[in-house]
Parts: C-alpha cells; structure tokens; sequence
C-alpha cells in the first residue's frame, strides 16, 4: 500500500526505519533485450535464452545495472512525498548484485530510510537502502544505497 508523507518533516521522522515493500514485478527477455540495445551489452548470458540454457544460471539472467534501474520505480509503489518541488537522483553509495536474477522472475524492493540530512541549494539529502529480492530466492539480487536530493 502506498504511503503518503505530508511534507519533508513527516519524511524525517522516518529516519532509522523501514519503509514498506513493493509490489511484485515480473523480469521479462523484452527488457532485458531492450536493455541490451541501450547500453551495447548484449553478453549473451543476457540476451540469447539457448546459449543461455548451458550456461552457468540454466537461463538468460537480467543485467545488474538493469536491476539497479528499476529501483525508483519499485519505491515509487511504496510511498511519495506530497509538498516537495522535486527529487532528483543524486547518486549510489554502494551497490552490490549477491546472487543473479533470471528472466521470468518476480522482483520487488524493500526499503530502509538512512537519513535525510541538510544540503546544498536548500536541499536535502535522502539516503535509503533498498534491498531488491527475488521471489523464491535466498539472496537479495540487488542491494544499494541510493541518494536523492529533494527540495521544498
């Protein structure tokens, strides 16, 4: 269920606690290949499902960037901030991919807010960790520590 936070202070007063989960999305060979065709990475453990049947995961995996990039639009079903003028991405502190993440798989992230700290231009900085689980899997497939500047 989406959460709806009234303003910055409503959203600082989530600091040191977990935020929700989302919903559950489904890992198709379509964007995986689309994917492939915006960054020229078309490694075939990505992109061709019968070389990929003999190779180390038994299938085509999504790429780890690929994952990294669904993030905003998993956490966008987990909750919004009502009263801000806009939120940028900042950056990522740290991103590691534990375990691969095999086409046909349902993903969803769950998420831990930081901090939210003062910044530059009026802003402030939200720093999250966001932990990206594979259905029936036993470790997460994504986890990163992204940054976003908000501003009232």
């Amino acid at each position: 269920m989406l959460k709806t936070f009234n303003g910055l202070d409503e959203l600082k007063a989530t600091v040191g606690t977990h935020l929700g989960r989302s919903d559950w999305r489904v890992i198709t060979q379509e964007e995986v290949n689309l994917f492939a065709d915006a960054t020229g990475d078309h490694q075939w453990i990505h992109v061709d499902p019968e070389r990929a049947k003999d190779g180390p995961f038994g299938t085509t995996v999504a790429h780890g960037y690929l994952t990294l990039s669904l993030i905003p639009q998993l956490v966008w079903t987990i909750f919004k901030v009502e009263g801000i003028r806009m939120s940028l991405n900042y950056g990522v502190n740290k991103v590691r991919f534990p375990a691969p993440l095999p086409v046909g798989s349902r993903i969803r992230a769950s998420v831990d807010m930081l901090s939210i700290e003062p910044a530059a231009a009026g802003g402030l900085l939200e720093v999250m960790r966001v932990t990206v689980e594979r259905e029936g899997g036993d470790k997460p497939v994504c986890v990163a520590e992204t940054v976003a500047m908000l501003f009232p």
